[in-house]
């Protein structure tokens, strides 16, 4: 299910302070690069990602295939930032962005 306007505009919020955790450069996904966004999603669940591919569309479909295989909701793309999410079943509080920084877990 799609994140509704009020969830982006939250999750944008939190994730305003967040660093970069993973660049993505000229060679794209690799398998390497797709496990370390797994990792971070799978700690962290909210995450800022940076996509230095090309035009605007290559990087809007970089980002698209890195959401579909991880299964993660794109919230946003900021210049060559984009937000990721994906909630975790069971999340750690001391490395979740969505606890530490105030929002509601699952």
């Amino acid at each position: 299910m799609p994140l509704t306007i009020e969830e982006k505009k939250h999750y944008r919020a939190l994730a305003h302070p967040l660093k970069p955790i993973v660049t993505i450069a000229g060679k794209g996904l690799s398998e390497g690069v797709l496990q370390e966004v797994d990792r971070a999603l799978n700690d962290h669940e909210l995450i800022k990602v940076k996509v230095k591919v090309g035009d605007r569309e290559v990087k809007h479909q970089v980002i698209e295939e890195l959401c579909t295989a991880l299964k993660a909701d794109w919230v946003q793309t900021i210049g060559n930032t984009a937000i990721l999410l994906r909630r975790a079943a069971k999340p750690n509080p001391k490395l979740s962005n969505l606890i530490r920084h105030g929002g509601v877990s699952n």
